[in-house]
């Protein structure tokens, strides 16, 4: 099974409404650098159980490097919810280094 996503693929899927994209590292991380249209959810509200995404959404996680964090995310959620998931290769470092 796929568990990673890569830069052109998550390009690919965000002309679609169904995809979510979640930076799993604190708040302070998420604030000083992330992807623009990623959504801040730390990783420990996420295995505390304190989220339940819409059952239609693609979830893509993201943490710095693409890895640690976001693959940790990415598993539980597979394992607790019925969504396609998948983290972030290279992670949001990856992504701000490539956009320009």
């Amino acid at each position: 099974m796929k568990t990673t996503i890569t830069r052109a693929e998550l390009k690919q899927l965000l002309d679609k409404n169904n995809i979510m994209v979640i930076d799993v590292r604190s708040k302070d991380e998420y604030n000083e650098k992330h992807i623009p249209f990623a959504g801040n959810l730390p990783i420990e509200i996420i295995e505390a159980g304190n989220f339940i995404p819409e059952p239609s959404k693609i979830i893509i996680t993201a943490c710095g490097k693409g890895g640690g964090r976001s693959e940790r995310a990415a598993k539980y959620l597979r394992e607790n919810c019925n969504n396609e998931v998948y983290f972030l290769e290279a992670g949001t470092f990856g992504w701000v280094e490539n956009e320009n």
